[in-house]
């Protein structure tokens, strides 16, 4: 049967004023239209509800039927309802981020910062994870959503960028390369190098950048966290190529960066998993992390 709400909620007030016309001012429709939509349905249920005199309007016995249990029916209807809106409108709950380290340092406190002042009932929980657990997260549920590094495609994520940066060289004061404004690839080639390991998901766009641009990479140590990196720098132990968002004046004390020519950038993504919606909740998250990752995109 093609029965609709409205048809129901006509035909309840019908039940209960007996009137067509008192029940149209109460509906909002006028006295045709009310007695339209009770015939409508007596069409679509094969039965006849209301017998119609010039007099009165009385309830047949399926009228009785229908009447007695469509309030209860409709008033469980009005509260799923109102269960479903208020899921949608609440800004209060906890939101899980899974983030790789890099950013979980430079970028997620903006974010969390950002969603204590914007949405105060909301509690953005960061998970601060080498890039393959934080989409091992996402994938089992145990987050909302990540943010990561150009993760590898896969048709179990939803992936969508929110900011591109160029990779940059960080070198001592006191190295040769330091004096320059810009620095190409190719002079990297026998230079002792301090890279990120292979847990970050920078290094294998590092390595892609070193084949393309044909730099004979010599590393001689590789450790998971820019600052690590840095304070091996200051102690004379090489150079390195870090991402944009990792080069800090705080966290380069007397070290210096310099853009790397051609530019090669890495992507930051925010994933989850696909075919399953987020909660209002973690979509409000996802597109404050959005907004505040695009206002850090070098101008």
């Amino acid at each position: 049967m093609n029965v609709s709400l409205r048809q129901l909620r006509v035909f309840q007030v019908v039940a209960a004023t007996r009137n067509f016309t008192r029940a149209g001012s109460q509906v909002g429709l006028s006295q045709p239209a009310v007695s339209r939509c009770v015939t409508e349905l007596e069409q679509q249920m094969g039965v006849k509800l209301l017998d119609r005199t010039t007099r009165e309007v009385a309830l047949t016995e399926a009228g009785r039927g229908l009447a007695a249990r469509l309030e209860r029916v409709l008033d469980e209807l009005d509260a799923v309802l109102a269960d479903v809106h208020d899921l949608a409108t609440t800004r209060r709950g906890r939101v899980r981020v899974a983030s790789s380290p890099t950013l979980s340092a430079n970028l997620m406190p903006g974010c969390i910062a950002r969603c204590q002042q914007a949405f105060p009932g909301i509690e953005l929980l960061l998970l601060d994870r080498i890039q393959h657990d934080a989409l091992a997260g996402v994938l089992s549920g145990e987050v909302d959503f990540g943010v990561v590094i150009d993760p590898e495609l896969s048709e179990d994520l939803h992936c969508e960028p929110v900011l591109s940066e160029p990779f940059c060289l960080v070198a001592p004061r006191s190295h040769p390369l330091a004096a320059k404004r810009r620095v190409r690839w190719a002079s990297l080639s026998g230079e002792p190098l301090v890279l990120l390991d292979y847990a970050s998901g920078s290094r294998r766009l590092i390595d892609e950048a070193f084949r393309a641009q044909g730099v004979s990479a010599t590393v001689r140590h590789e450790v998971g966290h820019p600052t690590t990196i840095f304070r091996m720098l200051d102690a004379g132990l090489g150079i390195t190529v870090v991402p944009e968002l990792a080069v800090t004046p705080p966290a380069l004390g007397d070290l210096v960066a310099l853009p790397l020519v051609p530019r090669v950038d890495r992507t930051i993504m925010l994933v989850r998993r696909r075919n399953r919606e987020l909660t209002p909740l973690a979509e409000v998250a996802w597109r404050l992390v959005k907004q505040v990752a695009g206002e850090r995109a070098p101008r």
